[in-house]
């Protein structure tokens, strides 16, 4: 897949299927050296502040990371993210790309994504719920009664 432009696959037939991005992209194990990977980006409306990411490698396991929208949609442009994800572009030749650098513990995984479709996709979402907008629809009574609601109080 090195050299080559990455394959992508966005549903364009329905809201839904809009919801969802297929990326193949690489991690990158050295400097000549990369692994095909396939991500799938799933965008929900009722949870609008992360990304889930599941990462899936031919023959290995499926991952599952959730990434703040903001943070892959700053990193495409600029340096994003501290500590476990981090972000930031880099033009290769004549295509423009960025690395995300994911850390668990003592495993960390360098991934090389390509902007153009992720920045589109990314576009779509913010579109659907837009910056700022993400907890508008809280209802804040009933999340704080959750969070005052103990086990103690259920007992008396």
């Amino acid at each position: 897949m090195s050299g080559n432009q990455p394959a992508v696959q966005a549903g364009r037939t329905g809201a839904h299927d809009r919801l969802r991005l297929t990326l193949d992209i690489e991690r990158v194990l050295d400097v000549s050296a990369r692994q095909a990977i396939r991500a799938e980006f799933r965008f929900d409306p009722e949870s609008p502040l992360v990304v889930a990411v599941e990462f899936l490698v031919t023959g290995g396991p499926r991952v599952l990371w959730h990434i703040g929208r903001d943070l892959l949609q700053q990193g495409l442009y600029s340096m994003s993210g501290l500590g476990d994800v981090q972000m930031w572009p880099v033009n290769l030749e004549e295509r423009a790309t960025a690395r995300l650098q994911l850390a668990s513990g003592d495993v960390a995984a360098l991934l090389e994504l390509p902007v153009s479709p992720l920045a589109d996709w990314l576009e779509y979402t913010y579109e659907l719920i837009p910056a700022g907008c993400e907890l508008d629809e809280v209802d804040w009574n009933v999340t704080t009664a959750d969070l005052l609601h103990t086990p103690e109080a259920q007992a008396e």
